[in-house]
């Protein structure tokens, strides 16, 4: 063999055995959300900006639920949770829907800013619709562009399925029917509240919080002002003090982190389960099955608790932040 190929060879070979390894792929992600409802979503979202290996987060977009004020004081709690981690204005962050369907079809400029942004990251590369709040934003950004569908995946935290009821739910019924019966790929992380099945089982104890989270997270350039007040730098400072100021049934003092655990299970499938139905519907906030239909939806439940929790302080401690990404004039 000539003396020019084997060098090339061994040359060949030193590269590859020298190049770093390829990055992991990571899955690309808008987070949607009612931020300023309870404290699940600021956790969720702190969780999210915190492994920043796993997920390219692109955006985040805001909505407005019947707890929690106006679209504006959503995007103002959102806004704080990116401050303190040192990615506001870095991270784009759009309003959604204030208003629910079908109010909303004779408010043609209401959340017009999220559903073009969704539509336009969809266009860019395969993308994961992290829902935590009602479904409005999504379910109009797939009524107006028939291809949305397509290109997505929906995650949403809602539902007490099979059973009625559910804040996330219950705040736009005609949203969530009319994705069921559309042909976006739908994973329902289930809430079920009071039993061991669902989300809110997944419990984050106001001591474990006090014990924990004191300092954690970046530390911020820009302090924020929380929204019951105070000053705070840290995440983990400002987690304190929203569970000092949430109402607790019962001892001891816990509150579900419901909106975490659609964040958790997309980080690792083993924390909870999965199994595929034929979509129901809703009809008169009751729960109908459909099983001769052909569109199946992803029902998840049974989540395993200490290991998500156990992450999610991990997280706090050992952050990774996602990537800031190139922001356009109008985000």
């Amino acid at each position: 063999m000539p003396f020019r190929i084997i060098a090339s060879l061994l040359l060949l070979s030193f590269i590859a055995c020298t190049a770093p390894e390829q990055e992991h792929s990571k899955l690309t992600v808008i987070f949607d959300t009612d931020a300023n409802n309870e404290l699940d979503d600021q956790h969720a979202l702190a969780y999210l900006l915190s492994n920043g290996d796993v997920f390219d987060l692109k955006g985040v977009t805001v909505n407005a639920t019947k707890s929690g004020g106006n679209i504006d004081e959503q995007y103002k709690e959102a806004e704080r949770i990116l401050t303190l981690y040192n990615l506001s204005g870095k991270v784009p962050l759009l309003k959604g829907a204030n208003a629910s369907l079908p109010e909303i079809d004779s408010l043609p400029q209401d959340g017009y800013e999220a559903i073009d942004f969704m539509i336009e990251k969809a266009n860019e590369g395969p993308l994961t619709i992290v829902a935590v709040g009602k479904l409005t934003t999504v379910a109009l950004a797939v009524k107006k562009d028939s291809s949305f569908a397509k290109k997505v995946k929906l995650v949403w935290l809602g539902s007490n399925y099979p059973e009625p009821g559910e804040y996330n739910q219950d705040n736009d019924t005609t949203a969530l029917n009319y994705l069921l019966n559309s042909s976006i790929p739908f994973e329902m992380v289930t809430v079920r509240y009071g039993k061991p099945s669902g989300s809110a089982a997944v419990l984050a104890y106001q001591s474990e919080i006090n014990s924990k989270m004191q300092g954690l997270g970046p530390k911020a350039d820009q302090s924020i002002t929380g929204r019951h007040g105070g000053t705070f730098n840290s995440f983990g400072d400002y987690s304190i003090n929203l569970f000092e100021h949430i109402h607790y049934d019962g001892t001891p003092k816990a509150r579900s982190l419901f909106d975490m655990v659609a964040v958790a299970v997309l980080k690792n499938n083993a924390w909870g389960e999965q199994k595929q139905i034929p979509a129901p519907i809703l009809m008169d906030n009751q729960w109908q099955e459909r099983p001769e239909n052909n569109r199946k939806i992803t029902i998840w439940g049974n989540f395993k608790r200490d290991e998500i929790m156990a992450d999610f302080f991990d997280s706090m401690e050992n952050y990774e932040l996602v990537s800031t990404q190139k922001m356009e004039p109008n985000h």
